[in-house]
């Protein structure tokens, strides 16, 4: 992985008395070295990882504070430093009109990856960690939480710059709290929703599965078919990349790379041309899934028919070959233990 990390520059956000939130500022940036690079490495990966985002473009009709911070930084008109102290300004003001009581270390940077650039913000929180020293005593040291991101935006610089008014050039994490944090960072960037990743992918999820059944594949091609297209845009969500249609047709069926794309252009089908993929939403090409009542099952979709069998009448699902752990469990649970 290549993570070319050009500014970069950190702010300690914390509550007051008061319980307002007020920023600790750097006033200059930090240097770029090896171990900078593999924070924004490991901070691109967690932030492509995030299942849950969603996307907007800055709005057409007036220009926000962000907007015109970040416009005038692109055209050098600004430092790096002036548009994250802007930044931050603008994300507590933020804070405190949607009451959100959020606190940690805000990492504003400008990297690239591959040949991307990127302008991310990402609110950090940390945990402690121990050790043991030559002498076997004890010590501790705090260590940014990177895993537990929940409050992230980025915007894709390259594309921005391409075309301002695309759909999904800025994207942010929606967090458990879902659509409060969206209004937050859509107040936050001064911008409006685009794309929709989720509606996206549920309407390829049907597409794909209206060709399969317009082309007469076979049950095995079938679940080929399926286990492609999703291994396809698993990895195109894992790099951070937009699903492209074309390359999608191609992945869907070799043998007639432009098949997919003439089926959706001769139905009318809604499949955009690009787009970014919400993976959990075509978890149903590879898998089924269900729960109520107490009862949770999951099993790839090549085990029905074989090892799990179906029969609606009595609304019953039998399986052969019960997975080893829980076949453990059962029989301890039986004897008692």
């Amino acid at each position: 992985m290549s993570v070319d990390v050009y500014q970069l520059t950190i702010h300690y956000l914390e509550q007051d008395a008061e319980g307002q939130p007020r920023a600790h500022q750097r006033e200059a940036l930090i240097s770029t070295n090896a171990q900078v690079c593999h924070l924004l490495e490991q901070l691109h990966l967690a932030y492509n990882g995030k299942p849950a985002k969603g996307y907007a473009r800055f709005s057409d009709e007036k220009e926000t504070t962000m907007q015109a911070s970040v416009q005038s930084w692109l055209a050098q008109e600004t430092d790096f430093l002036k548009l994250a102290n802007l930044a931050t300004d603008e994300l507590i003001k933020q804070l405190v009109q949607h009451q959100l009581t959020e606190s940690g270390y805000l990492l504003i940077a400008h990297y690239r990856y591959l040949a991307t650039d990127y302008l991310l913000f990402a609110l950090l929180g940390s945990k402690e960690h121990f050790s043991v020293t030559p002498e076997l005593e004890l010590a501790s040291a705090r260590h940014l939480d990177i895993a537990r991101m929940q409050l992230a935006a980025r915007i894709d610089l390259t594309e921005y710059q391409a075309n301002p008014q695309h759909p999904h050039a800025i994207s942010f994490i929606r967090g458990r709290a879902g659509r409060k944090v969206a209004d937050f960072f859509l107040d936050f960037l001064g911008c409006e929703a685009g794309s929709d990743a989720k509606e996206n992918s549920q309407q390829v999820l049907s597409s794909v599965e209206e060709y399969l059944t317009a082309g007469e594949f076979e049950p095995v091609e079938k679940h080929q078919v399926r286990q492609q297209v999703y291994q396809y845009c698993e990895e195109q969500s894992k790099q951070g990349q937009d699903v492209v249609l074309k390359e999608l047709s191609e992945a869907l069926d070799p043998s007639d790379q432009d098949g997919f794309m003439r089926y959706c252009a001769e139905q009318q089908l809604t499949v955009a041309e690009q787009f970014p993929v919400d993976v959990k939403s075509l978890k149903p090409l590879v898998k089924f899934s269900g729960a109520g009542a107490g009862v949770s099952l999951s099993f790839e979709q090549k085990h029905l028919g074989e090892r799990v069998l179906y029969n609606p009448e009595q609304d019953t699902l039998t399986i052969r070959g019960i997975p080893p752990n829980l076949k453990d469990q059962l029989q301890r649970f039986l004897r008692g233990e």
